[in-house]
């Protein structure tokens, strides 16, 4: 028989062990029920690691720019697609999420599921990318406190395989790979362009997902950053655009603390030089990182705007 501080003790013991657990072993992002996760690439394909500072990991934080609490992804080493079936009957339309977090975290929350919700809603079938982090892309490195560009564009890759995935598998997701867009926030914005500019892989080819063409038919660009140059106000040279930039749709905040009103503008103008259809969308107030999160802010019309403009490009049926 336990004596009453024996069984105090085990009570006790019993309490703390979970949370012990739980600090151990940080918990990460998992999918929403009713969707499907799968890798991008075969096993040992993954062309190469990103700078993990641990292990992947989910927590909560808040965004300076807007105030706005988000769930922030880190340590990404093995991308994945996720893909959100279209709520009642589909109508052929695909569109991948690219979150933000300055390619060094993922906005899984704000910047992902969220949007997948506003998307299947309106019978678009919806693909989140969960791309490698942290410096997978142009970024800016707080222990040089530099701009650091890495030798392999680990997020353009991870994004240029998931849309010849997606064109591959067409007919499993009930979607025409003729009608597949790409939207991306912040950073992902940057690889919504970069995925709109590069005609040939990144990487070289592994199987028949990536004989499919990895531009999308039409991209949304929500306050980009990474394609504005200050010193000559020009676009930075790792994006070239050509006559076969998809439709494109752009919305920006011109009091963006984060990203310089000038990312949308200049890559706007590059479309414009090149004869590409794009419509652009500049509001005075709404900061960085709102999402579909402001209500009250005349920010808050870019999702009906970017419905009207899918449907005028022939992407989107009216409901």
């Amino acid at each position: 028989m336990l004596t009453m501080r024996a069984r105090f003790a085990f009570l006790l013991l019993m309490v703390l062990l979970p949370s012990t657990a739980s600090a151990a072993a940080p918990a990460t992002w998992h999918p929403p029920a009713g969707t499907t996760e799968f890798p991008l690439w075969p096993d040992g394909k993954v062309m190469a690691p990103p700078k993990l500072k641990g292990r992947e990991q989910v927590s909560e934080t808040v965004s300076k720019a807007s105030g706005e609490r988000w769930m922030m992804l880190q340590n990404v080493a093995v991308p994945t697609l996720t893909v959100f079936p279209a709520k009642g009957s589909p109508n052929g339309t695909a569109v991948m999420v690219l979150p933000g977090g300055g390619y060094n975290v993922l906005a899984m929350d704000l910047e992902g599921s969220e949007i997948c919700d506003w998307l299947t809603a309106r019978g678009v079938t919806c693909a989140l990318l969960k791309y490698r982090v942290p410096a997978s892309g142009p970024n800016w490195d707080r222990e040089c406190n530099c701009r650091d560009i890495p030798a392999v564009p680990m997020a353009l890759q991870d994004a240029q395989r998931a849309m010849g995935l997606l064109r591959a598998q067409a007919a499993r997701w009930k979607i025409d790979p003729q009608r597949l867009g790409v939207i991306g926030f912040s950073a992902g914005g940057h690889v919504v362009a970069g995925l709109s500019t590069h005609a040939q892989r990144s990487y070289a080819p592994l199987d028949v997902a990536d004989v499919q063409s990895s531009r999308p038919d039409f991209a949304m660009l929500l306050y980009p950053g990474h394609l504005w140059v200050r010193k000559d106000d020009s676009l930075e040279k790792d994006i070239v655009v050509d006559a076969k930039a998809p439709p494109t749709f752009i919305v920006q905040a011109a009091d963006d603390p984060t990203d310089d009103v000038r990312h949308a503008l200049v890559y706007h103008r590059a479309l414009i030089e090149a004869g590409v259809p794009v419509e652009m969308h500049l509001f005075a107030h709404g900061g960085h990182a709102f999402g579909l999160r402001l209500k009250d802010a005349p920010v808050s019309a870019w999702p009906s705007l970017a419905e009207r403009w899918m449907h005028d490009i022939g992407m989107l049926t009216k409901h």
